[in-house]
């Protein structure tokens, strides 16, 4: 339990760095400066009011100047993030394996509200993950032989090749940032084995068929363009945690 609080700790401050990155890059502005300001009243936010969760509580949502309301989804995303962080450190020992994937399910949150509000998957995220998440993989490959590296090379051709496939039949329908971020999704959930990946994969297309379903029923059209990015971020992180039940699950029904 320890290690999950200090994890969630870590998930926190993680949480607090990816709201900065879901309101820049899209802009393409720089996530290290300047300081965060208020929107409102432009004057520059302070360290002490900037503590994750707990500045939000004490200001009561509003900024300390103009007291403009703050967006909600900075304390949520805060706090998904310490879950997710914690959840980590609960279900996916040791604790290299924990520290590998609780960051990639944070980074997963900041694609899903950048894809929904402005229907792009950024390059400046998915390329440095990669790269970084990739370094990692073969780092802890070397301390835990659980985690493969030959796999989350394969998982990334897996399932980012796949959805390729896709967006080349039907490139309204799949874009390449989409594309991109399977692969990432295969690389990471694909070191910790095959049934991550395929969980993940499944999930996606599933929530992804009701999301579509749901549109229509609410009077959207068909060609209408659905971000993607969502769907594959909720597969993955249901894959992370539930993976290796749901896979046991299925096999006993043929058995």
């Amino acid at each position: 339990m320890l290690t999950a609080a200090v994890f969630a700790v870590v998930g926190l401050i993680f949480g607090s760095f990816l709201t900065v990155v879901v309101h820049r890059v899209p802009q393409g502005l720089s996530i290290v400066r300047p300081r965060s300001r208020c929107p409102g009243c432009g004057e520059a936010i302070r360290a002490r009011e900037n503590i994750p969760l707990i500045s939000y509580a004490l200001l009561r949502g509003r900024c300390r100047h103009c007291h403009l309301p703050i967006s909600a989804e900075y304390p949520v995303v805060e706090a998904m993030t310490a879950a997710l962080f914690a959840g980590s450190a609960l279900v996916l020992p040791p604790v290299l394996t924990a520290a590998l994937t609780a960051p990639f399910l944070g980074l997963l949150v900041a694609c899903a509200l950048i894809d929904l509000r402005h229907r792009i998957i950024p390059n400046r995220i998915v390329y440095p993950s990669l790269a970084v998440l990739g370094g990692a993989i073969v780092l802890v490959g070397w301390f835990r032989p659980e985690i493969g590296v030959l796999t989350a090379l394969l998982g990334a051709f897996a399932f980012g090749g796949g959805l390729f496939l896709v967006a080349l039949v039907s490139p309204r329908g799949m874009g390449m940032g989409d594309v991109k971020l399977a692969a990432l999704i295969g690389l990471v959930l694909g070191a910790l084995g095959w049934r991550y990946v395929g969980v993940a994969a499944l999930i996606a297309v599933l929530t992804g068929g009701l999301g579509a379903l749901a549109v229509l029923l609410a009077g959207g059209h068909r060609k209408q363009a659905i971000p993607f990015g969502p769907f594959l971020a909720v597969g993955a992180i249901a894959s992370a945690f539930i993976a290796p039940q749901l896979a046991s699950w299925y096999l006993g029904l043929g058995s």
